[in-house]
């Protein structure tokens, strides 16, 4: 700790001890996996402050922290004080890359980057132990904690950056401090806070100021023009590649085939070739940045290409559906080494639903380690991470038994793990595949998938997460954030949203019924819940599960003391309730001239806490109401103030929900609600909002239409001329509207509208695909990021709250965590 605080420039407090060894730095308060030499960096942003965990983490048994407030430093943890922990983090990692004498490759670009890096592991790992960012760790805090992996046996590096703003990269370079740079391409992607394209070039080019060695693409103006014009050539070398220009490596031409490309270049005057297992254009760019790269480094070009046609696909995201048995599936199995497992092993233990942990895991190929010493650190993981069963698949991983300290079976392969393992011994549990491409993991993913059709609800919880974040950001330090998770999350999925936002530290919950609470309490979910719409029948089981409900007339406050008498709440207990003012909405609420008698009988209550008082803007979104949103504000806090007068002075009070969050900041008060826009739905779509939920579906056949013909119930749909029709499996059963019938609505294949002909059926429809490329199979959107919902809500003269909540339950669901 004494090296550290005089790296960072910071002094030693609390406990003062100097000699403690430090080899794991965490930021993160909910993945600890070993207290001992853990350092934890309290990062300070406007989402969150990482002083507020060090109780917690004290608890746990972490002594070392770097801090900037001193008041969190007990005299039994030992700490560093600096005025910016994000700084110290940053001289401690670049300090750290100082000691290696090695290769280190840097890549940045609009797109790409995590492509490349993973592809040119696969490339080069067979030669060298390579160090590599974790999945897509390219942030001001992702590229500190990448490089602090280097250790005496790393023999190349290889690391991603990534920027959203001016000046960021400068603070990355000395930290890669890269040796070979590669800058895959330049595009729009965050964009929005530089003046043009150029300065985001310019910004980018910071990474490579001291390589040297340029990789790049002078086939992008942009870039080009901004390298000649920074002179950067004057001090670096340059490698291009290019299918316009003299070049490095010369691409000549590419050939596609079914489910090949074949590229053709030109280095050092001689014809060469290679073939990648892809055929998209991305996959053809990503695949020759890595080849140019090869080239550079020496390697034979019939080395090369035996390794390129092995590449395999890299997993952006993992996926979670509903598994037989009452399993939840997550599905990472793409690729598999021991960083990307500890990844996924965090996703795995966010999930709360199950208590039961399993692991389905391959063998880990081409990892440079010993088996022995592998296997064993990852035996170390398992349990450490609470693991509970462990299901081995291969050769390698099942000679190494004995590492294991839990639940465990072994097969040599995925075809004898699905013949000899019963599966009906998966009960109720998570359950995380975890394979190399060779395995073949897809097939066990299909059988432990519940049966569903082909019509899914995709659910993007980064977008969930980032929509969080976007608001947090806007609001006060210490205003607290209500998530509305009531209708099935808005049709999204009531757990699995609430456990995301119980993750990321949700103050509270709100669901309509208490059998919704009570539901997220047998799953796991801890965070207070208020319950809006508590009946007759209700009360008992709000008091057993800890739920807190909404209190809006004289009527449910009798209901509730007849609950409490029945269920002897002993008065240090109390049960925690909201009261709901009427403040012009005039749905649920006291009204004004009811408050000082229900002020008046709760001062006398010992078995009742107020815990809020809330009431619910009626027309926040929109300006022609601003007067009367205000009046309601208004009439609000004279409200609120005779509860905190007479009863509490520590009651919270909320009356914004997410349109009053963006329109009426002064109101934030002690808490704000937000609802629909955290599933990326807003009244204004200039809101930086990400989409969350995806329909999408499926051809399922399709037919030649002759004139005159009809088509579906009722003969209602008729051909003017002769037409192709696709037959798609959603239906009303599924939320698909039947006012959307005979061209009112439109699903989107390829990115084309193609309009619903004749009725739409149960559980099918019919759209007309004259004239468009398509075949059986081929996806068809109902709704996604480019077509949003809101334009399905117009056509049918609704809002997008009624569309999403109309889902159907039986349409299957898939989370994915990218």
């Amino acid at each position: 700790m004494g090296e550290i605080a005089a790296i960072v420039e910071g002094g030693i407090i609390g406990k003062g001890r100097t000699d403690n060894v430090v080899s794991d730095l965490l930021i993160d308060s909910r993945r600890v996996t070993s207290t001992d030499q853990c350092l934890f960096i309290a990062l300070v942003s406007k989402k969150n402050d990482g002083h507020r965990y060090i109780a917690e983490l004290e608890k746990k048994g972490i002594k070392n922290f770097i801090i900037s407030d001193k008041s969190y430093c007990s005299p039994e943890i030992n700490c560093i004080y600096v005025e910016n922990t994000l700084k110290a983090l940053h001289k401690l990692t670049a300090f750290h890359r100082k000691k290696f004498d090695i290769p280190v490759i840097g890549i940045t670009g609009s797109n790409g980057k995590t492509i490349v890096k993973e592809w040119l592991y696969q490339l080069l790992n067979p030669d060298k132990k390579v160090v590599r960012s974790p999945k897509s760790f390219n942030s001001q805090v992702g590229v500190p904690l990448s490089v602090w992996q280097l250790d005496p046996e790393s023999e190349l590096g290889i690391f991603e950056a990534g920027i959203s703003e001016p000046d960021e990269m400068g603070k990355i370079q000395p930290i890669i401090n890269p040796t070979i740079g590669i800058f895959t391409n330049i595009g729009p992607a965050h964009s929005e806070n530089f003046i043009n394209i150029k300065q985001k070039v310019g910004e980018k080019l910071k990474l490579f100021t001291k390589v040297k060695t340029l990789i790049y693409c002078p086939d992008y103006p942009e870039i080009q023009e901004t390298i000649i014009k920074s002179q950067l050539l004057n001090t670096i070398e340059a490698f291009t590649w290019s299918k316009k220009q003299d070049a490095g490596l010369n691409i000549n031409q590419v050939v596609r085939e079914k489910h090949l490309t074949r590229i053709f270049g030109k280095f050092r005057m001689n014809e060469i070739a290679i073939a990648i297992p892809f055929t998209d254009d991305a996959s053809t760019e990503n695949a020759i940045l890595c080849w140019a790269t090869l080239l550079y480094l020496g390697y034979e070009n019939e080395i090369i290409a035996e390794r390129m046609l092995t590449l395999q696909p890299i997993a952006m995201r993992m996926e979670m559906k509903e598994g037989i048995n009452h399993c939840s599936i997550i599905n990472d199995s793409y690729n598999s080494d021991f960083v990307s497992l500890s990844i996924a092993i965090d996703f795995l233990n966010q999930q709360n639903q199950h208590r039961k942990k399993t692991i389905i895991l391959s063998d880990i190929l081409q990892s440079g380690q010993d088996d022995n010493e592998l296997y064993g650190e990852i035996g170390v993981l398992l349990r450490k991470k609470n693991i509970n069963k462990l299901i081995g698949i291969g050769s390698a991983i099942s000679k190494q038994q004995d590492k294991f300290e839990i639940e465990k079976y072994f097969f040599p392969t995925t075809d004898s793990f699905l013949r000899q393992y019963s599966f009906s011994a998966f009960q109720n549990e998570s359950i995380l595949l975890k394979g190399a491409r060779v395995f073949e993991f897809e097939q066990i993913s299909q059988a432990l998938q519940q049966k569903a059709h082909e019509t899914v609800l995709e659910i993007n919880l980064n977008a969930l997460v980032n929509n969080l974040g976007y608001f947090r950001k806007k609001l006060n330090p210490g205003t607290k954030i209500m998530a509305m998770v009531k209708a099935f999350s808005y049709g999204s999925g009531s757990f699995e949203i609430a456990n995301i936002l119980q993750y990321h530290r949700i103050d509270y919950l709100a669901v309509a019924y208490a059998d919704e609470g009570v539901e997220l309490r047998k799953a796991g979910i801890t965070v207070p819940i208020l319950i809006m719409n508590p009946d007759q029948q209700s009360f008992d089981s709000i008091i057993r599960h800890d739920l807190e409900p909404e209190i809006y007339s004289f009527r449910t406050l009798d209901l509730l003391e007849e609950a409490i008498q029945t269920n002897i709440i002993v008065e240090n207990k109390p049960v925690k309730v909201h009261i709901k003012v009427d403040t012009g909405m005039h749905r649920l609420g006291f009204m004004p001239g009811e408050i000082e008698a229900l002020v008046q009988r709760l001062k006398g209550m010992k078995t009742i806490f107020v815990q809020s008082v809330f009431s619910h803007l009626a027309a926040s979104e929109d300006p022609a109401e601003d007067n009367f949103t205000l009046q309601q504000i208004e009439q609000f806090n004279e409200m609120a103030a005779k509860f905190r007068n007479n009863i509490n002075p520590g009651i919270l009070v909320h009356i914004l929900n997410s349109a009053g969050i963006i329109r009426f900041p002064e109101a934030q008060m002690d808490m704000v609600r937000l609802g629909i826009s955290l599933y990326g739905i807003t009244y204004n779509e200039n809101e930086s909002l990400e989409n969350v939920s995806t329909l999408k579906s499926i051809i399922s056949q399709i037919k030649e239409i002759k004139v005159g013909e009809t088509i579906g119930y009722n003969r209602s749909g008729r051909a003017e001329k002769d037409m192709k029709i696709a037959i798609i499996p959603v239906g009303y059963a599924d939320g698909l509207n039947r006012k959307l019938s005979n061209g009112n609505g439109k699903l989107y294949i390829h990115g084309i509208a193609a309009p619903i002909v004749g009725n739409v059926c149960m559980d099918m429809c019919m759209i007309d695909i004259t004239g468009l490329k398509v075949n059986e199979g081929d996806d068809v959107i109902i709704f996604d990021k480019e077509h949003p919902i809101t334009g399905i809500a117009r056509d049918l003269e609704t809002i997008p709250y009624e569309v999403l909540t109309n889902i159907s339950r039986r349409v299957k669901r898939v989370y994915y965590h990218e």
